[in-house]
């Protein structure tokens, strides 16, 4: 283990010479619609789209952040059992949670989904079923406690993936054909890597859809403001046709930071909670995938960082170029080296240059910008990669969005040195 303490006074003499830019606090306009006021109501309408079962039906929960997932779930398990059923809550979330049912559980109740809260028992279990194989000859598998109810239901959030493009990436089909196979389904899933993947993930759910033991999916669609806006419901013989729709909106939507270039982007938080690659590459533009590029060129991404729930899985650090010992020393590699060993994606478990403080992170990563002077940096900083809305920006940052002709952004808080005690509400 390297003692930053040791090395803290070496490292300040060597960035000595760095100015951090001044920023400001801005917002910018997003076009989005209405967050949910009634998320019983929204529940309730979306069932009038599908057939409800009866029986014991279980009801399969990722492992991301969802806004609201615990009233929406609670919602649902209440409905279920007005109409007859004895709903209970299986994770579906492939092989996170350290790959094991007591860390996926723990996940769960992170994410506020406990029995006490949401009126159903949580039945986490690694077991699985294998259910077919698709035509490409990859495995599909199901949670065995799942498979064994009378029938499922996924609540799953529809948005872009952070590895992969395809008219169905990040949803409930993916949950079928990853999620719910537990660590099995993810690996098989993974195998065959990330450019047969937009191939591979419909051709598993559809697989599992052929079972007989899907009822219905909900999906959630969230606002710029990461808020639910739409809950739909999916009935089993139109799941992927019907998300595919969904993306379609997702896609046009999707909230990014108004910029072409930076210089350095910091991101306060990163984890499995918030993006499947700790912070999402859409926004950030740093895709563990050379198939796939973003709408951003960032020079040096720092990460401050990592969430409580994320468990120590650092799966995306790697993508970053400069991390704190503080992040550092919340990293598992057990927990990030199981997800690169499902994923296959090596890239993402790296730990990137490890720096003592937040201060010395970002001025590591402004020392490292070729031809630019640190106070001259195009520098932004986010809290994290599901909130954009609002940001810190330097003053060659505003003045680059200003000659792009990009739409003015409010400014809430002037120009003041950068502060690292914590981010003012996003």
């Amino acid at each position: 283990m390297i003692d930053f303490n040791a090395i803290s006074d070496e490292l300040r003499g060597v960035l000595a010479d760095v100015t951090l830019p001044d920023v400001a606090l801005v917002e910018q306009t997003l076009a989005t619609p209405a967050p949910l006021t009634d998320i019983a109501a929204a529940v309730r309408a979306a069932l009038a789209d599908v057939r409800v079962p009866r029986g014991r039906i279980a009801i399969g929960v990722g492992s991301r952040g969802i806004a609201r997932i615990g009233e929406i779930v609670r919602a649902l398990v209440a409905e279920l059992t007005r109409a007859g059923a004895t709903p209970f809550v299986v994770p579906a979330m492939g092989s996170h949670g350290a790959s094991n049912a007591e860390g996926q559980a723990r996940v769960l109740a992170h994410l506020g989904i406990t029995e006490e809260t949401v009126g159903a028992p949580v039945r986490a279990t690694m077991e699985t079923v294998k259910v077919g194989t698709t035509p490409a000859g990859i495995d599909a598998f199901v949670d065995a406690e799942a498979y064994g109810a009378d029938a499922i239901v996924v609540v799953n959030r529809v948005k872009l993936h952070t590895s992969f493009r395809g008219p169905i990436e990040s949803g409930p089909t993916k949950m079928l054909a990853i999620g719910l196979g537990n660590r099995d389904g993810a690996r098989s899933v993974h195998a065959p890597g990330w450019l047969t993947m937009h191939e591979n993930v419909p051709a598993a759910a559809r697989v599992v859809l052929a079972t007989g033991k899907i009822a219905f999916a909900l999906a959630i669609l969230e606002n710029a403001d990461d808020l639910p806006y739409r809950i739909a419901g999916l009935p089993a013989e139109r799941l992927i046709a019907d998300e595919e729709a969904l993306l379609s909106e997702v896609r046009a939507g999707f909230p990014r930071l108004p910029f072409d270039e930076l210089d350095v982007l910091v991101v306060d938080r990163v984890g499995k909670n918030i993006s499947g690659g700790g912070g999402d590459p859409n926004v950030t533009g740093r895709f563990p995938s050379r198939h796939i590029g973003g709408t951003l060129s960032v020079a040096r991404l720092v990460y401050l960082s990592l969430t409580p729930e994320a468990e120590g899985n650092g799966n995306g650090v790697g993508l970053a170029d400069v991390v704190t010992a503080e992040l550092a020393s919340a990293y598992r590699p057990s927990a990030t080296y199981l997800n690169a060993l499902t994923t296959t994606a090596a890239e993402n478990s790296r730990l990137p240059m490890v720096m003592p403080t937040r201060e010395l992170a970002v001025a590591a990563a402004l020392k490292m910008v070729p031809g630019t002077r640190p106070e001259a940096a195009r520098l932004v900083r986010i809290l994290d990669t599901l909130h954009v809305k609002r940001f810190e920006a330097s003053r060659a940052a505003l003045r680059a969005l200003e000659r792009r002709g990009a739409p003015p952004v409010k400014i809430v808080r002037p120009f003041a040195p950068l502060a690292f005690a914590g981010f003012e509400n996003p």
